[in-house]
């Protein structure tokens, strides 16, 4: 019933009515009157239940989309540079996967409708990786994952020619769903959480083209 209540607060008002709804029935149930010094569960009833509805309402406003973008500059013409995004086998050269958990390699060799899966702890988890676009200087990546929790995002790698050098762009973008992308997104950033690997990542693949 109280799960019931939750989800036609959802639908029918959003986030005041969702506050309105849960914050009753949470402080129902972690404030039991018949216990000696019921006020002061009362009170720590209370000041969770106003968190929890807080990091509630904070979360149904935030986007529900994600863009991460991280740049370098390579001194490699964009095919040589190509070469390596385009083809999953070379990825270990650069991208520095578990050697430790589970992979296939299907489809085309490489380019398009080469794909690439992995499986392996809580951390890594599991996904699939299929190349679904080549163009002159951009590739595009549908990432799936699939544990520990579930998401579909689209990868671009962008290479933009620069006299000697080329700018290599790679950009994430994908929906956030409430649950854990919003809620999370309370406290931290897509940016902050995966821009750091995309920064290494891009400075592996320097060093991969630069000096193989």
């Amino acid at each position: 019933m109280a799960g019931w209540s939750i989800r036609r607060a959802f639908a029918k008002d959003g986030a005041f009515t969702l506050a309105r709804t849960i914050i009753p029935l949470l402080y129902l149930r972690l404030t039991p009157n018949s216990l000696p010094g019921a006020t002061m569960f009362k009170t720590i009833g209370l000041i969770v239940v106003l968190a929890i509805a807080a990091i509630f309402l904070l979360a149904l406003n935030k986007p529900s989309t994600f863009r991460v973008e991280r740049s370098t500059t390579i001194a490699a013409p964009p095919e040589k540079i190509a070469a390596l995004i385009d083809n999953f086998h070379q990825w270990n050269a650069w991208a520095k996967l578990d050697p430790v958990m589970k992979t296939t390699y299907s489809g085309s060799p490489s380019g398009v409708g080469s794909v690439y899966e992995w499986e392996g702890n809580n951390k890594v988890g599991k996904g699939r990786m299929e190349i679904v676009s080549i163009e002159p200087t951009k590739t595009t990546i549908k990432i799936d994952f699939l544990k520990p929790f579930e998401g579909h995002n689209t990868a671009d790698f962008v290479l933009e020619p620069q006299g000697s050098t080329t700018r290599v762009n790679w950009i994430m973008n994908g929906p956030i769903r409430f649950f854990p992308g919003k809620v999370m997104s309370v406290f931290t950033t897509m940016d902050k959480v995966i821009g750091p690997d995309f920064d290494q990542g891009l400075a592996n693949l320097k060093a991969a083209t630069e000096h193989p």
